[in-house]
């Protein structure tokens, strides 16, 4: 089985303690997998970037253990002029942004599932295949 989380379920890795996220167990479920070799990740480009820009952002004195943390998880990058032109078509029939519809693009060319808990992306993208939620994630 290979996967694409996107940041919104990256985060969740780093930031399991906070009361306030949802969703960790099943975020981390997907980590601890990975690890045990259950599953394949592949990500889109700039996916330490997004995931490294609130990390900055909101734990400033964690934030170069959680890159070290990151690179470490050798997550395979998929950048290739196909998959960046899915993603720009998915973005424009969505009007949605190109960060977020290269995860998606990633999922698609790769034939794997895109998990995310962003569920404004998850509405409007739901119909195009390829996509999970991660509330509902570890019921498959």
């Amino acid at each position: 089985m290979k996967l694409v989380v996107d940041a919104s379920v990256a985060l969740k890795w780093f930031f399991a303690d906070r009361d306030a996220e949802s969703d960790t167990a099943s975020a981390t479920a997907i980590l601890d997998r990975f690890a045990a070799g259950e599953i394949a990740l592949v990500a889109p480009c700039h996916f330490q970037a997004e995931v490294c820009a609130v990390l900055t952002r909101e734990a400033p004195a964690a934030m170069l253990r959680h890159l070290a943390r990151l690179i470490d998880l050798s997550i395979p990058v998929v950048d290739d002029a196909p998959t960046i032109a899915r993603a720009m078509r998915l973005s424009n029939e969505l009007g949605h942004h190109l960060f977020d519809t290269l995860y998606h693009a990633v999922a698609l060319e790769e034939d794997a599932t895109l998990v995310t808990a962003d569920r404004r992306y998850l509405t409007k993208a739901g119909g195009r295949g390829n996509i999970a939620d991660l509330a509902t994630w570890e019921s498959r």
